[in-house]
C-alpha cells in the first residue's frame, strides 16, 4: 500500500486531542488508531512492536546491514489532530489541480482559493487531497505516520537498500504540548531521530521557538455604578490597560521568521475579575527571557496603580532545539543531502512554533524535523499534495540508505 492510500485510511479515524482532559491519551479514539496501526506493522513484518498504556507505539525494523557499527536512528510522527476543528467523519477528495478554485463544499460555499491562499499556484498540474469543507484533514500528522510506515513497508520490500536498525515512533497529544510527556528515550533506543510533522515540501527544521504560557489575573472591587466614583475597580478594565502595555510590534500577526511574540489567547473578564492568557514566543533565548522579564514588570507596574490587584502565572513550555541539534549538525546535512538526492529542493528555516522534537531534543535525542507535505492545518482549508507525501516517503528511504553508507 502507497503512502496516499494508509493516508487515506488512516484519517478516517478521529483522533482529535481534547486539551481539557486529564487522561492519558487525552482521547481514547487515539488508542484505536493505535491498535490498527500495531495490526498493520505486525502484517508488514516489523519487530519489538509495543503499544503501552499512554498509547506510545514504537517498532523496529531490524539492520539487514553487514556493518555492525551503523548507529540506530528513529522516525517519529503523532497520532492526533488537533481541537482547533473537529476531525470526526472526514471525508478526503482528491482533486486534479489545473489552477483557480477548488469548491470544497457547494451548499456551504467553501472554497479554497488561490486568492487567500496563493501557495496553490506551486502545486498547478498536480493531485491535491482536500476536504469537504466540514472537518479538518488530518495531515498534521497523519501524513507523517503514513510517509513513516510506507517507507518501512517499502524497505521491507527492497532489501537491496542496506540499512540499519530502523526505530518508528508514534505518541498522542502533540497538539496539545503533552506529545513527550512520557516518551521513553532509552527505551526508543536511538543515536537520533527525525520527527516527520512539517509542512510543505523541503521543509528542513533545526530551530524552535523558546515557549513559556502566561495567565495574568486582575481582581477589581465592585460597587453600585451610582456610586463609584473613586471607589469602583474595574477588572476588566485593568486588563485592557495591561493589553495595550505589550507592544503592538510584538504579536503574531505583525511577525515573521525569527521574531517573537506575546500572543493573547484567551480572555475572561468582569468587573470583579479578569484574566488574561498569553503564549511567549521566541527563537533568542535572551530576547526570550527578556519578554517574561517585562511581563513581570508590567505586573508589578499594575499592583503600583492599584495594590494587591494582579498575578501572574509563569511557565516555560519547550525551548529550541537549535541547541542540542546544532552539536550534531551532520543529522540535518544528511536530511538535506537526502532530499536532494530524490529531487526535493531543502526548505530549511525555523519552525515557528514547536514540535515532539523540541521536547526530545532536550531528553537526550535530538530531533529536526521534516516535511510530511501538508499546508493549513488545523482547518477545514488544509491540503496535502499527493506528490509531497511521496517525496516525504522516499526522503525517509534516503536518509537510512545514507547513515548506511557513510558507515
Amino acid at each position: 500500500m502507497n503512502p496516499l492510500n494508509r493516508f487515506l485510511n488512516y484519517v478516517t479515524f478521529d483522533t482529535t486531542a481534547n486539551e481539557d482532559s486529564t487522561t492519558v491519551p487525552s482521547t481514547a479514539s487515539q488508542k484505536i488508531f493505535a491498535l490498527a496501526l500495531v495490526k498493520e506493522l505486525e502484517a508488514l513484518g516489523l519487530e519489538d512492536i509495543t503499544l503501552d498504556d499512554k498509547c506510545y507505539l514504537m517498532a523496529t525494523l531490524p539492520s539487514n546491514s553487514n556493518k555492525s557499527n551503523v548507529p540506530h536512528i528513529g522516525f517519529i510522527a503523532h497520532l492526533d489532530t488537533s481541537p482547533d476543528m473537529s476531525g470526526a467523519n472526514v471525508k478526503p477528495r482528491i482533486v486534479s489541480y489545473n489552477g483557480g478554485d477548488i469548491i470544497l463544499n457547494e451548499s456551504a460555499q467553501t472554497v479554497l482559493s488561490p486568492t487567500q491562499f496563493p501557495e496553490l499556484n506551486n502545486y498547478i498540474g498536480q493531485s491535491l487531497v482536500v476536504t469537504d469543507g466540514t472537518t479538518l484533514l488530518g495531515a498534521d500528522d497523519k501524513a507523517g505516520v503514513a510517509a513513516i510506515i510506507a517507507a518501512m513497508a517499502y524497505l521491507q520490500a527492497n532489501p537491496s537498500i542496506a540499512h540499519g536498525t530502523i526505530r518508528i515512533g508514534f505518541t498522542p497529544d502533540e497538539e496539545i504540548g503533552r506529545g513527550a510527556d512520557f516518551f521513553d528515550v532509552a527505551k526508543f533506543n536511538c543515536e537520533y531521530a527525525y520527527t516527520i510533522d512539517g509542512g510543505e515540501i523541503g521543509e528542513l527544521e533545526y530551530e524552535n521557538f523558546n515557549a513559556a504560557g502566561a495567565k495574568i489575573t486582575f481582581k477589581g472591587l465592585n460597587v453600585h455604578p451610582g456610586y463609584a466614583k473613586d471607589k469602583m475597580v474595574n477588572a476588566s478594565l485593568l486588563a485592557n490597560t495591561f493589553i495595550g502595555w505589550l507592544p503592538v510590534a510584538e504579536r503574531p500577526e505583525t511577525t515573521v521568521d525569527y521574531e517573537g511574540f506575546y500572543h493573547l489567547t484567551a480572555m475572561t473578564g468582569s468587573v470583579e475579575e479578569a484574566t488574561l492568557s498569553y503564549i511567549i514566543r521566541d527563537h533568542n533565548r535572551e530576547l526570550f527571557e527578556e519578554k517574561k522579564q517585562r511581563l513581570t514588570a508590567l505586573v508589578e507596574q499594575m499592583n503600583q496603580h492599584y495594590p494587591a490587584s494582579t498575578t501572574l502565572e509563569l511557565k516555560d513550555q519547550y525551548y529550541n532545539m537549535r541547541e542540542m541539534v546544532e552539536p550534531k549538525k551532520y543529522i540535518v546535512d544528511l536530511a538535506y543531502e537526502a532530499m536532494v538526492a530524490v529531487g526535493v529542493k531543502p526548505l530549511v528555516k525555523p519552525i515557528r512554533g514547536g514540535t515532539d522534537g523540541s521536547r526530545l531534543s532536550f531528553m537526550g535525542l535530538p530531533c529536526p524535523n521534516i516535511f510530511a507535505g501538508g499546508h493549513n492545518f488545523h482547518g477545514r482549508y488544509e491540503f496535502l499534495p499527493v506528490n509531497s507525501l511521496q517525496k516525504s516517503m522516499e526522503t525517509i528511504v534516503k536518509i537510512v540508505s545514507l547513515v548506511e553508507e557513510k558507515i
